[in-house]
């Protein structure tokens, strides 16, 4: 691997606290986390969240062990009873068939190789185990002012990469998984966000936020 990651995840070191404080009665991670449950997770465990930062989607949805390669945001997630792991996604620190549920919450974006992360996703998965994502499509309008952060130097959006529906989808058909279920939500305007949403099923380019549940392909 290059510096990729070191240089996102150094921002995510030294910016932590500003990180974590964005989740805070926050009404757009509401609606995430809500768009993430209506898929009907499995409650088996143990579950594992790659890019776990400081543990706010963890917590919330039942992951009990987080990697991520930023130590400072480990510390925060580790107060929140995560089982917590100073690593990367390419290289998972576990053996095969550990996990019934693996996610990645908006990490995709900061992979440095992401078809190597989920084909490490997929090794440390039970056989029936499932994969969560949540993302933010590229072409949709959050997509857009998080490309244009990104060009304008955003300290955590500068080493991004964003996503299409179709560039997702076909990195997990490469990857080996099925898609078995998808939701998609937060139709409201970046920076204005005013009511609580609910998610609707499929995946919209046009939303600011899908999540898709996935299975290993047999």
């Amino acid at each position: 691997m290059g510096s990729h990651w070191r240089d996102s995840s150094r921002v995510y070191d030294e910016r932590a606290d500003e990180y974590d404080s964005w989740f805070e009665d926050s009404l757009l991670f509401d609606i995430e986390k809500e768009a993430v449950a209506s898929l009907s997770l499995s409650t088996e465990t143990p579950a594992l969240e790659i890019g776990v930062g400081p543990g706010r989607f963890a917590m919330a949805l039942g992951s009990s062990v987080g990697i991520d390669p930023a130590f400072a945001p480990l510390l925060r997630a580790k107060k929140r009873n995560i089982n917590v792991c100073q690593s990367v996604g390419e290289a998972l620190p576990f053996l095969s068939n550990t996990f019934a549920t693996v996610s990645l919450y908006f990490t995709l974006c900061f992979l440095e190789n992401p078809a190597a992360v989920l084909h490490e996703a997929r090794r440390v998965l039970h056989t029936d185990g499932h994969l969560v994502l949540g993302l933010v499509p590229a072409s949709g309008k959050w997509g857009r002012n998080l490309q244009q952060k990104k060009i304008n130097n955003h300290p955590f959006y500068k080493y991004a990469h964003f996503f299409t529906i179709a560039d997702v989808e076909m990195l997990l058909k490469e990857s080996r998984f099925l898609i078995t279920s998808s939701v998609s939500s937060l139709y409201q305007e970046p920076g204005n966000i005013t009511r609580m949403e609910y998610s609707i099923p499929g995946r919209d380019e046009n939303a600011g936020f899908v999540s898709i549940l996935a299975e290993k392909e047999r």
